[in-house]
């Protein structure tokens, strides 16, 4: 499984978005795009399926922007990457018995199997919130400090 330009910007503007949106002031997408060195166009591709997915909210008007439809800590990574590049399905017979005549007797689909499972179950334990924090505390890491 190798994760899609899509679904690493997804998640960048995301996180971006749970460290400055706020429930009364949107984030337009043109300062994420800034931020994050993201092209606005693509943005509003991203954010179209985030939209329709129901994990954000568009306000229009000079005020407009989007927000998050929940708080950060109740958004899953496995949440928005399923949206953004699909299920995890590693191999296709995992989930189409139909893709291999030796679906039976492989022992690799278990294993498959199994670590599909497994990084669903990473991606479901980590939350946009912790996410948000993580990036939040780099950036003041990365901060020359200044005394007076």
């Amino acid at each position: 499984m190798k994760i899609s330009t899509k679904g690493r910007y997804g998640l960048r503007a995301m996180i971006d978005l749970a460290t400055y949106g706020t429930s009364d002031a949107p984030v337009f997408l043109s300062d994420i795009a800034k931020r994050q060195g993201i092209s606005e166009k693509y943005l509003e591709h991203i954010f179209g399926l985030l939209h329709r997915a129901g994990l954000v909210k568009a306000l229009r008007g000079r005020k407009g922007g989007y927000l998050l439809t929940r708080l950060a800590d109740a958004i899953t990574l496995n949440e928005i990457i399923t949206v953004l590049e699909g299920p995890c399905n590693l191999v296709d017979c995992v989930t189409d018995t139909t893709a291999c005549p030796k679906i039976d007797t492989c022992v690799t689909r278990e294993i498959w199997s199994m670590l599909g499972s497994k990084i669903e179950e990473a991606l479901n334990d980590l939350t946009l919130a912790s996410l948000a924090e993580r990036q939040m505390q780099k950036t003041q890491h990365d901060m020359p400090m200044y005394y007076i």
